[in-house]
């Protein structure tokens, strides 16, 4: 307080020294500004030489916060509740992408399987798996093997790599073909192929003729009983699975399927050809046995081969006949040619049904169509003319433009056409 009296006092001293002058100039009026001046450095000076104001504490406060409100129950549950789900759902995700790459797992697994086992049913694969079985033939009048020329079919089999036992067989003579399931998942080790060989001599086969032809014009269970040895295992065989495709191989190159043949064998059995015949049919169509006469044991090793290879081609051409109709393919014209309801696209009807044709190319056709835009007017044309030869020759000046040449329908394709779309007669051959 005293520096506030001392420095009012100062310019209060000071005013008055420089207010003596004023008041000699000015009177009363300047009186009253040295007295707004006074107040005014007063405030001034107060304002410049007063220290700030201390800041709050801490620990006051300036206005009084209301009280923390508690949460219910209800609150407090709902909450957990919904922490609850969060947890639940993030598990629940989590479970989701989890069994979702198993499944992308064992879809590629199951690819790769199947890729697997596809590979193996390939023919070059397959015939790996495959084994030739032959009987050495102890029975009978000669032994299978003993035969002249026989070392080439064990020569062949052995030069292809492929496999071959000889062990006895339930059809004494045979050759037969076993699969190798080690690679499948079924109980059996391997599974017996229905085609089936059987290798006779002419002697052989006389003997099976004649006892087959005794037995259709006799009693056939006595017969059967007392047939020889070569119609007995194969009664039995066919008896037991009706499956199997017997072919016999006769070996004797002058009794093969021509005129000599037949009339040798006529002269050697005691029988007319009629008898022969349909002892043949009676074993074809009855017990599924065909027979093939064959020159020597290089037509057996070949046919054996054939054979062979056959049976590698045939998992893979029964899983594709598995699928549902295999011989259509996805392309444009495998739903045909759609006709609206105002008619648009009858006329490529017109067409296709005229490629159907023989030797009709779909120039040709969209030639005819474009002349003749409907069946009707076609044979409306037929009609108007008078001969035969004039209807089969309507269509053959029409030009046709092919890979930018031109050139006509000709007679040929005109007298065809003609036929197809007049004939009377259903069983016509066209061409």
């Amino acid at each position: 307080m005293s520096m506030l009296r001392r420095a009012t006092t100062w310019e209060i001293s000071a005013s008055e020294e420089s207010g003596t002058e004023t008041e000699e100039v000015g009177g009363g009026e300047n009186k009253c500004n040295r007295t707004e001046r006074i107040s005014t450095s007063t405030s001034s000076s107060s304002s410049t030489l007063l220290p700030p104001p201390p800041p709050p504490r801490p620990g006051a406060a300036a206005d009084p916060s209301p009280a923390k409100k508690r949460r219910s129950k209800e609150e407090i549950e709902a909450d957990r509740r919904g922490a609850e789900e969060r947890r639940e759902g993030r598990e629940r995700r989590r479970t989701a992408r989890a069994q979702e790459k198993e499944e992308r797992r064992e879809e590629q697994l199951r690819r790769r399987e199947a890729a697997e086992h596809l590979k193996t049913l390939r023919p070059e694969n397959c015939i790996k798996t495959l084994t030739v079985c032959i009987d050495p033939g102890t029975q009978g009048t000669q032994a299978l093997l003993q035969q002249h020329g026989s070392d080439l079919l064990l020569g062949s089999l052995a030069a292809c790599h492929w496999r071959f036992s000889i062990e006895s067989q339930q059809l004494p003579h045979s050759i037969s073909w076993t699969r190798d399931l080690a690679q499948e998942k079924d109980g059996a080790a391997f599974l017996e192929e229905e085609q089936v060989l059987l290798v006779l001599t002419m002697v052989d086969f006389m003997d099976l003729v004649f006892a087959v032809s005794k037995m259709l014009h006799g009693d056939r269970q006595e017969l059967e009983a007392e047939a020889g040895s070569v119609l007995c295992p194969l009664y039995e065989c066919l008896n037991r699975d009706a499956m199997k495709v017997v072919t016999l191989l006769v070996t004797d190159s002058e009794y093969r399927t021509n005129t000599h043949g037949d009339e040798t064998l006529q002269s050697n059995l005691g029988m007319n050809n009629l008898d022969i015949e349909e002892v043949l049919v009676y074993l074809q169509l009855y017990k599924n046995v065909s027979l093939v006469f064959v020159a020597d044991w290089q037509d057996v090793t070949d046919h054996v081969r054939s054979v062979t290879k056959a049976l590698s081609k045939r998992p893979l051409r029964l899983l594709a006949e598995r699928e549902e109709l295999p011989f259509c393919v996805d392309g444009s014209w495998a739903s045909g040619v759609r006709v609206e309801r105002d008619g648009s696209g009858l006329i490529q009807v017109w067409g296709k049904q005229m490629e159907q044709l023989n030797r009709v190319s779909p120039a040709v056709a969209s030639r005819v169509a474009a002349a003749y835009p409907s069946p009707q007017l076609l044979l409306q044309a037929y009609a108007s003319l008078d001969s035969e030869d004039e209807r089969k020759r309507l269509l053959a000046g029409l030009l046709v433009k092919s890979e930018g040449k031109e050139r006509r329908v000709g007679p040929e394709i005109s007298a065809r056409i003609y036929r197809c779309f007049t004939a009377q007669n259903p069983e016509l051959v066209l061409d």
